[in-house]
């Protein structure tokens, strides 16, 4: 990766004229942690230039002890100020960085550089893609107990709710950051809030994501309590999603929209449809990667776990939000399964990818379901040929391993460290003794 020199003038200006003293640069991990390290302004010119070096034997999914060495290289584009750090006499700013090895190749096993791979087979064939997902989270108390903030269902507005701050000052920190949001509010749970951001290239949103979740978590720190991304903290209430709404541009063009067919949805959606739906339970380990995605992931919830489709049903797997005439560049997919704990750099490319699959293999798309999928006996279902995801980190761990697009997708060495972390996390809670096995067999075995 070079920058051009009109790139470093303009992030070398910026951190002049803003006060900026120290730089973070950002770098996610295989998990989708965020990662970072700072650095004075008077090295910022060699990192744009040079990149700076780290030893990243220390970070998940990335290199052995013996080839540890790593240089992260600034993506000045992504330069932006900290808001919640002081300002006074010395401000900070961050930039996300691409990882590289010492010769200065791209590291395959750098998420960034995952989405960037399976973004370029899509340009290769005409198409920018573009998502927006609505990443839910909870406010609580602190993170010893999901003790909730407010009694509050969706869309609700009450008195004296202290999350209205919370997401104000929350939108208001993104906006200073360049990122915009369209809409914030209550979610269906209490406690449970969403503030969705504007649809963007899929770079640019997993950027996004990744400063979106840390802002939240910033903010709610500030105000005294705890936010968190888990995706099922509270039984028996509803868990936190990340429905991600996607399509497919030529140019100024959405490659989605076709006004001659069922829905407004070109034969290329239908077969973008028909490739996720078909690699559902496969890419299911990266969008839903945690032991507790499957305790979101349960019928009787807004969780779809059934592989279906439809327009209005919400109980689908994929929706297909309605067409508003004059908007045909809304025209859109929205696959309800991933939750906000994932890593977004490889969410976003092996939903692409198994898009794509579809579109270039011509698989056939599937009739929609207008039914409550959820309200089907098995055998209405199995008599549709509708199967579900994964009802557990194991069983989307054997999906998973054995997919040869998801291998394809994420390259052999995340691939394979990812199946081997996830493998662990698995064993690790198999040993457990939890609190449900004490309650039910203590007091009659």
């Amino acid at each position: 990766m070079s920058v051009s020199p009109q790139d470093k003038e303009f992030v070398i200006d910026q951190a002049k004229q803003l006060g900026v003293k120290f730089v973070r640069l950002w770098f996610t991990d295989i998990l989708g942690f965020l990662k970072s390290f700072a650095i004075t302004t008077d090295e910022l010119l060699r990192a744009l230039e040079e990149g700076m070096g780290f030893d990243g034997s220390s970070i998940e999914g990335y290199a052995r002890i013996d080839e540890s060495d790593m240089i992260a290289m600034p993506d000045p584009s992504t330069f932006a100020i900290l808001p919640w750090r002081p300002r006074e006499e010395a401000a900070v700013a961050r930039i996300f960085c691409d990882v590289m090895t010492p010769d200065g190749n791209p590291y395959v096993n750098d998420p960034r550089y995952v989405l960037k791979q399976n973004l370029q087979r899509a340009a290769e064939l005409g198409y920018t893609f573009y998502v927006g997902p609505e990443l839910e989270y909870f406010y609580f108390r602190s993170s010893e107990a999901p003790e909730v903030l407010d009694l509050g269902g969706y869309f609700d507005l009450m008195p004296h709710d202290e999350a209205v701050d919370l997401r104000r000052d929350t939108v208001l920190m993104l906006e200073e950051m360049g990122i915009h949001a369209e809409y914030s509010h209550h979610e269906v749970a209490p406690s449970q809030h969403e503030i969705d951001l504007n649809y963007a290239d899929a770079l640019t949103m997993a950027d996004w994501a990744m400063t979106y979740r840390l802002v939240v978590k910033e903010v709610a720190l500030k105000h005294g309590v705890y936010a968190t991304f888990m995706p099922k903290p509270i039984f028996g209430e509803n868990g936190s999603g990340m429905h991600c709404h996607m399509s497919l541009f030529s140019g100024d063009r959405n490659a989605f929209f076709d006004p001659s067919q069922q829905f407004n949805l070109s034969d290329l959606a239908l077969g973008f449809i028909a490739g996720v739906l078909t690699h559902a339970q496969e890419i299911t380990l990266v969008t839903n990667q945690w032991v507790n995605s499957y305790k979101r992931l349960v019928p009787g919830y807004e969780a779809p776990v059934y592989l279906s489709w439809a327009r209005r049903n919400r109980s689908d797997l994929i929706r297909v939000p309605e067409y508003q005439p004059g908007r045909e560049h809304a025209t859109r997919i929205e696959y309800r399964a991933p939750d906000p704990a994932c890593n977004p750099y490889l969410a976003f490319a092996v939903l692409l990818a198994a898009g794509l699959e579809g579109i270039e293999q011509g698989y056939e798309c599937p009739p929609p379901v207008e039914q409550n999928v959820y309200e089907m006996t098995p055998e209405e279902r199995a008599e549709r040929g509708i199967e579900m995801l994964p009802g557990s980190l194991s069983e989307a761990i054997e999906c998973a391993a054995n997919s040869d697009l998801l291998r394809r997708a994420l390259g052999n060495g995340v691939f394979e460290s990812f199946i081997e972390n996830k493998r662990i996390e698995w064993e690790r809670y198999r040993a457990q003794v939890h609190d449900w096995e004490i309650r039910s067999y203590l007091p009659l075995l």
